[in-house]
This record gives structure tokens, C-alpha cells and sequence, in this order.
């Protein structure tokens, strides 16, 4: 049986292929990162591929796939090319987030309300083929209550706000983002959503938010390869680990 109190950390590894890419060499390896990660204590490898594939390529997705023996949670975006590579081949997870070609990096969470019979025809044949679909959202009953509506079995919630009001030193809009988070999470697990949480979370900002006892897992990735810089790959991941498990009810 699944222990339910055990707070999973998926290490997100499209960092690496963004240093890859930079010299258009073949290393670093992402997938030599996943299995470092998961040596580690990763409970799981998440990748975004890109309809750019401004890091992670196809080829990448290909290696994880023959490589690892954690899950892969695949994000991507809601877009026919992407639920045909996630149909060929069915990872155990699809976290379904917002694209947009001239962002830096997801910027907010999926309007799962507004496009709602869209989202709920395309996730429908990715569980068929038996892959946990997961929906990337803000701290918004609305959209929580339309993921649950459509049929995913996760939602992951936005934890960029937060990070990002901490990082600029306005503590009380901070901690109003962090409560509306929990609410959130409190909100979606009363709705028989598993609750995943992630986006930019540190050593500084993760325990507040691995302390909500409704959420299961936490995918980190960019502070993670960028600690590894100092302190190795291995050490980032087992620090955010011990600092998960601290925090934890």
C-alpha cells in the first residue's frame, strides 16, 4: 500500500538540456541527470517539452523513457503534436500547462474554466491509454472546480506568485498567496483531486508549502540544477529533500 503521508519530490531536468543546448553539444546529459536524480531520492523526473524545444528535445523524451524506473511526468501543452507523442508513449503521468512562444518560463497557471470542453476532449483519449493527467493551475476555485469537473485525476498548483512576493521582500502579500494556496489545496483534495504543487520553489519557500498536509507531491527543477552548480547534483536534491520531510506534518 501507497504510503499516504510520503511527500513525493519529482526533480523537473529541462535545465540541464537548456545548458545542453547553449553550445549544441551532447552533454550535459539530461537523461544521465535523471538517473543521477534519482539515485538521489526523486521520486519521480519531470520534462516539458516544448513546441520549440527550447530544451528538452524529442530525443530526450525517447532516452527517459528507455532509462528510468521512477515515473515520468511529461508537461506539455494542450496541443494535438503534443497528445500524439504522449499517446506513443503513455508516460505514467501529463501535466497539462500554458504555452506561450515568447515566455521565459510557464507564465500562470492553465484557464481551465474558460476553455473547459476543449481541455475535457483532449485530456479524454490520454486516460484511456492510462496516463495520470494533471492540470497546471492558480490558486482559483474556479479552476479547480472545472479540472474536477473534465475528469483529471491532479492538479498542480501554481507556486510562482509566492515564490516570486518572497524573492521581492512583500511578505504580506506573500503569506495572503500562501493562504489562498492551502485553501486551494484544502479545496481540491475535498474534491477528490490528488494535489501536486510547484513553479519556482527554493530551500527559502518550500516548507510552507510541503507542510500542506493535501498535497502528494512537489515538482522543483531550475533552483535544483542551479544549486548543483555549488553543491552537486546529488546534495541540491538531498537538501530539498531533508527540508521536505522537516516539514511535513
Amino acid at each position: 500500500m501507497a504510503d499516504e503521508t510520503h511527500l513525493r519530490l519529482g526533480v523537473n531536468i529541462d535545465h540541464v538540456a537548456t545548458v545542453r543546448n547553449a553550445r549544441g553539444s551532447a552533454y550535459p546529459d539530461p537523461v544521465r541527470a535523471a538517473k543521477l536524480a534519482e539515485a538521489a531520492g526523486a521520486d519521480g523526473i519531470t520534462a516539458h517539452l516544448r513546441e520549440d524545444r527550447r530544451h528538452i528535445s524529442d530525443a530526450d523524451i525517447d532516452g527517459l523513457m528507455a532509462a528510468l524506473s521512477v515515473p515520468l511526468n511529461l508537461e506539455m501543452a494542450a496541443t494535438d503534436e503534443m497528445q500524439a507523442i504522449a499517446l506513443r508513449h503513455k508516460p505514467h503521468a501529463v501535466c497539462i500547462v500554458p504555452e506561450k512562444r515568447e515566455e521565459r518560463t510557464t507564465e500562470g497557471g492553465l484557464d481551465v474554466a474558460g476553455d473547459e470542453d476543449r481541455l475535457a476532449r483532449f485530456i479524454a483519449p490520454l486516460r484511456e491509454a492510462g496516463c495520470r493527467v494533471s492540470l497546471f493551475i492558480g490558486a482559483d476555485p474556479a479552476q479547480v472546480e472545472a479540472s474536477a469537473r473534465i475528469g483529471a485525476a491532479v492538479v498542480e498548483l501554481h507556486t510562482g506568485a509566492y515564490c516570486d512576493l518572497h524573492a521581492e521582500g512583500r511578505p504580506e502579500e506573500r503569506d495572503a498567496e500562501l493562504e489562498r494556496l492551502r485553501a486551494m489545496a484544502a479545496h481540491a483534495h475535498a474534491l477528490g483531486l490528488e494535489v501536486h504543487a510547484g513553479h519556482g520553489l527554493t530551500y527559502d519557500t518550500v516548507a510552507p508549502i510541503a507542510a500542506f498536509p493535501e498535497v502528494r507531491e512537489l515538482n522543483i527543477g531550475h533552483f535544483l540544477i542551479g544549486e548543483a552548480i555549488f553543491r552537486g547534483l546529488d546534495g541540491s536534491i538531498r537538501e530539498m529533500r531533508r527540508l521536505m520531510d522537516a516539514a511535513r506534518p
